[in-house]
């Protein structure tokens, strides 16, 4: 049996104490002269020695580690979220552990609670089922840095805020210049506090404008491409000539749904999605959406995080993404 390389060999190598040797590696060797750092770190490389994870802890009192958790990875949006964190995690050193808890309450709960076992030294927490309790018992109390999205009306701590509100009019913006009045909404059921946002500046800008908007325009529906396709069959739908899907899961599966009723995109009806994900501009007609910088926001969520965790005292950092239109093919003059 091959035998693990450990402080002890690379000591021995170096003709050095073991001391020094976890010092060194550890970023603490500066009373040390910079000959014997290197001659450390070159032993360290000749012979594949790789620090202990547990003992390292116990050194430098971190793990090094942040958590993330996340309702479905299957979804492009957090894809490309989770590559925004792992790129400044990368940068500050930590090592994102990413979770995926598909939309399961008992499972997103497990996983919390695992991560909370494993002393991960912060949370990014991208699902809306964490309850206030929830985070008051599992991070509150035991001291765990973290930033929520989607749920910025929970009261204090470090926030990403994207502009939902102004996407919202950005929407009914372009589907009224369009010449739609008649435009039919799709939302989950129990929307997120952005989600609401979305709904509301779209809402709110229509009656602006001089177009009431009746709750009977809005179809509720599963938040995915299935919920989408679903959303096809309502009886709103039917009589619209445009559609505002609140994201680019839904309207992609408002595709299919429409394609069977025998409606065509744009020409029989228009659809414009919220989110930007890659596939919006590989299906066809190509999808027009309002665009929220996802990657941005992974970026963002983890700095902010990485420095609470290196200064817990430090006032509370609110950091602002903008939106902006993305005109394509899926939408077109009012029939």
């Amino acid at each position: 049996m091959i035998r693990k390389v450990t402080i002890r060999d690379v000591a021995a190598a170096s003709g050095v104490s073991i001391t020094a040797v976890s010092q060194i590696l550890n970023g603490k060797g500066q009373r040390f002269s910079s000959e014997t750092q290197e001659k450390v770190h070159h032993f360290q490389h000749k012979l594949g020695y790789v620090p202990d994870f547990s003992a390292r802890h116990l050194i430098i009192k971190s793990t090094e580690t942040i958590g993330v958790l996340t309702p479905d990875l299957a979804n492009p949006f957090f894809s490309m979220f989770i590559k925004g964190v792992q790129q400044t995690a990368c940068e500050e050193n930590f090592i994102p552990l990413i979770f995926s808890a598909n939309h399961d309450e008992h499972l997103e709960t497990s996983y919390l609670q695992e991560l909370i076992r494993r002393a991960v030294d912060g949370l990014i927490i991208a699902s809306a089922s964490i309850t206030a309790q929830a985070i008051d018992q599992s991070l509150r109390r035991n001291g765990i840095p973290y930033i929520l999205l989607d749920q910025n009306a929970v009261s204090d701590g470090d926030r990403v805020n994207v502009d939902d509100r102004h996407g919202g009019e950005l929407a009914a913006q372009h589907l009224l210049s369009l010449g739609h009045t008649q435009i039919a909404v799709v939302v989950p059921e129990h929307a997120t506090v952005n989600i609401i946002n979305r709904l509301n500046g779209f809402i709110d800008w229509m009656k602006s404008t001089g177009h009431p908007f009746s709750d009977d325009w809005i179809v509720h529906t599963p938040m995915n491409k299935e919920g989408g396709y679903e959303a096809a069959s309502q009886e709103c739908v039917k009589r619209a000539t445009a559609i505002f899907a609140i994201n680019d899961e839904m309207a992609i599966g408002l595709y299919r749904g429409l394609r069977e009723r025998g409606l065509r995109i744009p020409e029989d009806i228009s659809v414009i999605g919220y989110d930007d994900i890659d596939w919006g501009n590989y299906v066809t007609p190509a999808l027009t959406t309002i665009h929220q910088p996802v990657f941005e926001m992974g970026q963002a969520a983890t700095q902010l995080l990485t420095q609470r965790i290196r200064a817990d005292n430090r006032p509370f950092q609110t950091v602002r993404l903008p939106v902006r239109l993305v005109k394509r093919e899926s939408t077109g003059m009012a029939r």
